[in-house]
């Protein structure tokens, strides 16, 4: 059986969310408190086909590689340029000690993380749209913890 998914998918909303400051949805538009959507810049996360390695997926002891896609939205090239560096320095920043941010898995353990996109602010209907995207997609690799 493979590592559950939701846990990681969690994680990485909130530590989307905390470490860039803006609000973060999940395959769809962030909300505001009050239900509207939120102010630009923002993020979608979306989930993305995994990969398994391994023992058998009836064993436990499979370690699962699940991609995402992280979707910095807003209305300038600037503004979303300036969310997908933050999120590189959230997920991928380092320091002496290992990864900047923890990504804290019940049962889990997360063992490595790839940056496998990173893209340019592009106009959502590629002329001088008010709607920028920057598009970003990264793996993270969890085994079941010891």
């Amino acid at each position: 059986m493979s590592p559950p998914r939701l846990p990681l998918t969690r994680a990485l909303l909130d530590v989307l969310s905390a470490e860039t400051g803006r609000p973060c949805g999940l395959t769809v538009l962030p909300r505001a408190s009050d239900g509207r959507p939120a102010a630009f810049p923002y993020l979608i996360l979306d989930s993305l086909p995994g990969a398994f390695s391994g023992p058998s997926f009836a064993d436990w002891q499979a370690d699962a590689t699940w991609t995402y896609q992280v979707t910095s939205v807003g209305e300038r090239a600037d503004k979303v340029q300036w969310l997908g560096d933050r999120v590189r320095a959230a997920l991928f920043g380092r320091t002496a000690s290992g990864w900047r941010t923890d990504l804290v898995l019940p049962g889990l353990r997360v063992i490595d993380r790839e940056l496998t996109y990173d893209g340019d602010g592009e106009p959502v209907d590629g002329s001088q749209s008010s709607i920028v995207t920057y598009v970003q997609r990264f793996t993270v690799t969890v085994t079941p913890a010891a």
